[in-house]
């Protein structure tokens, strides 16, 4: 899978809608995690090299992409944090390119709604202090006070599943 880097030429009539699927494979896993590293490395300095973690590694862990046509333009991963049905949610990223196709609130509702597919009943999130507006139109609350983390502010977030609004 290629990751969409330069803007979109002219649209095709039939131009599919965008869909999200858990990465099926090595090249959408890869493109998953580049898309990552191009937002959180590249465009905000979060990371030094990369953002990949232990959390990758773990079996539990599902990595979510965003099609559009034939490319990843997005990623989402969510893992669940007990035994009791909290799941957490992090990682969203989108290329600038695609944002426009409202590709970041399908990652989001694919993360709750295969959560909630799973057995959770809550999940939670840290979401920089400028989304929280995105995410709060999808459903969350907060959930504590705003607090920084990789150097920036992040408001700590929660769903309840058994809700799943926007479905």
């Amino acid at each position: 899978m290629a990751i969409s880097s330069s803007a979109p030429s002219t649209l095709p009539e039939q131009r599919l809608a965008p869909v999200c699927a858990l990465a099926r494979g090595p090249a959408e896993l890869a493109a998953h995690f580049a898309i990552r590293r191009t937002v959180f490395v590249d465009a905000q300095g979060l990371f030094e090299r990369d953002d990949r973690d232990d959390r990758d590694e773990d079996r539990a862990t599902l990595h979510v992409v965003g099609l559009t046509a034939e490319d990843v333009a997005g990623a989402v991963r969510l893992y669940p944090l007990d035994d009791d049905g909290l799941w957490k949610g992090d990682r969203l990223a989108v290329l600038p390119t695609e944002r426009a196709l409202r590709l970041g609130a399908m990652l989001v509702r694919f993360a709750v709604r295969t959560a909630a597919e799973r057995g959770g009943r809550r999940m939670v999130a840290q979401i920089q202090v400028p989304n929280v507006r995105f995410f709060e139109r999808l459903g969350w609350a907060p959930d504590g006070d705003p607090a920084p983390m990789l150097g920036v502010e992040h408001q700590p977030m929660a769903i309840e599943l058994s809700r799943r609004p926007g479905r």
